[in-house]
């Protein structure tokens, strides 16, 4: 089982990490976008991080809820209402909670990407966020049903994120300002799905260094 505490390890990490690649993920969405999503994201996982002593608090799905109106509240452009959405129904999917199962995550991880496909319509291999989010979560699902340990399975979903996020240079973007360039968008990697690989990897060392 995942403990509350290892969550919030998690967005703690995954904060670091934001603010660590910030300068990257900007550079990332210049090429293709506003060239604010490094800025952007790093403003609201600092505001995240301030208010961490009260969601510290919460059970996990308020905890989770707390995170997605922070960022819906504080960080501009899409990153906001996508991450905000992410987290928003992960927390309605865990109320109550202090503990989680692999197959729980998966579940809520799966529930944040429909939230975010209904809001921007995306689809696998429309050069997105969900490129790395969804065959993370396929991955960590598989590793739940094989049995794994959180940490192995969590790595799986980390390397494949990384895979997604990788796969989408060659794709020509199809949502959001990048489909604007058209086939200009083939060659860069999308920003959004670097943050979420990023999101992933994160959640894997914060459970390895649980164990």
């Amino acid at each position: 089982m995942i403990q509350k505490s290892t969550l919030i390890d998690w967005i703690t990490i995954y904060a670091q990490e934001i603010s660590t690649n910030k300068e990257q993920l900007t550079a990332l969405d210049a090429a293709i976008g506003d060239a604010d999503h490094g800025i952007n994201m790093d403003r609201g996982f600092t505001e995240v991080m301030q208010r961490m002593p009260s969601l510290r608090e919460q059970d996990i799905g308020s905890f989770f809820k707390g995170v997605g109106m922070t960022l819906l509240s504080k960080v501009g452009g899409a990153s906001g209402p996508l991450y905000g959405t992410l987290f928003l129904r992960m927390g309605m999917a865990s109320g109550g909670k202090e503990e989680l199962s692999l197959t729980e995550l998966a579940a809520q991880l799966s529930a944040g990407v429909d939230g975010i496909r209904q809001r921007g319509s995306a689809r696998p291999g429309d050069k997105t966020m969900i490129d790395a989010l969804a065959p993370a979560i396929a991955a960590l699902q598989e590793a739940a049903d094989a049995g794994q340990e959180t940490c192995q399975a969590l790595e799986a979903a980390a390397a494949a994120a990384e895979a997604g996020m990788k796969a989408t240079i060659p794709m020509q973007a199809s949502k959001g300002r990048a489909s604007y360039l058209g086939p200009r968008s083939i060659g860069h990697q999308d920003p959004g799905a670097t943050s979420a690989w990023l999101l992933i990897k994160a959640a894997a060392q914060a459970a390895c260094s649980a164990q």
